[in-house]
């Protein structure tokens, strides 16, 4: 199976015409077929000039269909998460068109306003706020500043991701694609996609920020105590503001998490952000053993007969075996420990086992996983880069 320079004698037309879903059943039924496909959609010259041949790529009907528009093969492709197939230069040259020539510039220009977003949350959380250390020093321009900074990021970006969630969720609905967690609990597949799950999480935050924001909560309050205006420092907004600064927290986290997207840029920082998501399991492993042994131990050693501060409860001893695990423990306080035998014997072990064996073991996973995913890290940067395209090209217009 090929395509000759001259004569489709390949059938590359018919094939396409008369089955123009081709690739998409072939993902389904027939993966094996899809390279050599593929393989004949390219023309390699016998002649060599300068030690380079002339490629053809007969790639028109994977970019367009039969009526003109954007062929669904890329999102079939992507759909079916091969990092090898992605690779192949047929789909390389087709994909890299969408996104050179049309898919980046309008996903650099969302990506542009999400990081405005970003700044204007930045200033207004983390600088403009702390620009003195009294309440007192505080001025009326600083409340103004900061107040105009949230008002933006509450109707420029938090309504922005009311709408899309609700969209993206009546859709999902609609469409019968929603996934039952435990075998009761529907949940939209949209959700499954980490950047839309993160997106779902930071739109709760930023709704939440404005059911708790201080500034309301002392308009026209009497208990303000000044005549600055959008003063957030009254006593109705004091029981709300410590939730408020978590939940800001939480949404600054997710702004620059979201913001990690822009890696798709390049294939290498997109290759190494994927590597780390892949071999973060492992470090949850250790850390869910490492808990399982400080709860281990920390019950054993309360219920010795000893009367050491760091180990007077359950939870105390955790708190005291976390610190040693991490080395954060004072030296000092292992004075007081050797008095006491058993006590003494107790964490020796846990030492033992956390510094010895778990971390020697976590590294081994990581380089063991690491190995794995390597070889087909640049695939699977490939596959988030055409999963993006294809979202982009969804919210272009056929003009």
């Amino acid at each position: 199976i090929r395509a000759d320079r001259d004569n489709y004698y390949y059938g590359y037309d018919d094939l396409f015409t008369r089955h123009p879903e081709v690739i998409q059943r072939l993902c389904a039924d027939a993966a094996n077929l899809l390279w050599p496909l593929l393989d004949g959609l390219i023309w390699r010259s016998r002649v060599a000039v300068a030690g380079q041949r002339r490629v053809n790529y007969y790639v028109k009907h994977l970019m367009q269909d039969g009526e003109g528009k954007m062929n669904e093969a890329l999102e079939w492709l992507a759909e079916n998460n091969d990092p090898k197939i992605i690779c192949h230069p047929a789909v390389v040259m087709f994909s890299d068109l969408f996104w050179g020539q049309l898919a980046n510039k309008y996903f650099l220009v969302g990506r542009l306003y999400f990081f405005f977003t970003l700044l204007v949350f930045l200033f207004s959380q983390c600088i403009i706020n702390h620009l003195h250390t009294k309440v007192e020093d505080e001025t009326e321009t600083e409340y103004i500043a900061i107040f105009v900074c949230r008002l933006v990021i509450y109707l420029g970006s938090m309504t922005r991701f009311v709408f899309l969630q609700t969209k993206s969720a009546i859709s999902d609905c609609r469409t019968g694609r929603v996934v039952k967690l435990g075998g009761f609990l529907p949940v939209p597949s949209y959700l499954f996609n980490y950047q839309e799950f993160g997106s779902f999480l930071l739109t709760i935050c930023l709704v939440l920020m404005l059911v708790l924001e201080p500034v309301i909560h002392c308009l026209g309050a009497d208990s303000a105590g000044t005549d600055k205006l959008f003063y957030p420092h009254c006593k109705d907004a004091k029981d709300v503001k410590y939730a408020y600064s978590i939940i800001s927290a939480l949404a600054m986290l997710l702004y620059w998490l979201l913001l990690t997207d822009l890696t798709v840029f390049s294939m290498r920082f997109s290759a190494f952000l994927l590597v780390i998501g892949r071999v973060a399991s492992e470090v949850g492993l250790f850390l869910g053993a490492l808990i399982y042994l400080i709860v281990t131990f920390a019950s054993a050693i309360s219920s010795l007969n000893q009367k050491l501060k760091d180990f007077a409860g359950m939870h105390v001893g955790a708190l005291s075996l976390w610190e040693m695990a991490l080395g954060m423990y004072p030296t000092s306080h292992f004075e007081s420990i050797v008095e006491q035998t058993f006590v003494m014997i107790a964490v020796v072990i846990f030492v033992i086992l956390v510094a010895i064996f778990l971390l020697n073991l976590l590294i081994a996973q990581l380089n063991g996983a690491y190995q794995v995913v390597y070889e087909d890290m640049v695939g699977y940067a490939r596959l988030n880069r055409a999963a993006i395209i294809v979202t982009t090209l969804e919210q272009v217009s056929e003009k």
